[in-house]
């Protein structure tokens, strides 16, 4: 059910995105633990430039997310439920080409995430 009917399409909706996710995840009990150490008011900024530069093409985000994600304790659980939670957070606020890209985007980064730490086949 969308909340609100809005285009994913500027900053501000990024940032809404990213915000509403996290929520989500700080509160799931299978996330929760991998993502405890966070210091969110540092890495939520930091998430607003990758999800900006990725639907947007602001260009803002320096870095390489997966060196920083590598030696987390997960498996390919903690991935299909970041995604459910992904997705459900855009189907909640989003519409539209760039509400799908995002989902896929995220499918994307997921399956790289797992092949590169030996989760998938």
């Amino acid at each position: 059910m969308i909340k609100e009917a809005r285009l994913l399409e500027s900053r501000d909706s990024v940032e809404l995105l990213v915000n509403e996710f996290y929520e989500k995840v700080k509160a799931d009990d299978l996330l929760a633990p991998v993502f405890a150490h966070v210091n969110w008011p540092e890495h939520l900024p930091i998430m607003y430039k990758f999800w900006a530069s990725m639907l947007l093409g602001e260009q803002s985000y320096l870095g390489s997310p997966f060196e920083k994600h590598k030696e987390l304790p997960v498996q390919s659980s903690h991935f299909d439920r970041w995604l459910l939670l992904f997705k459900k957070t855009i189907d909640e606020h989003f519409i539209g080409a760039k509400a799908e890209e995002a989902k896929e985007r995220g499918q994307q980064i997921a399956a790289v995430f797992q092949y590169k730490m030996g989760l998938l086949q």
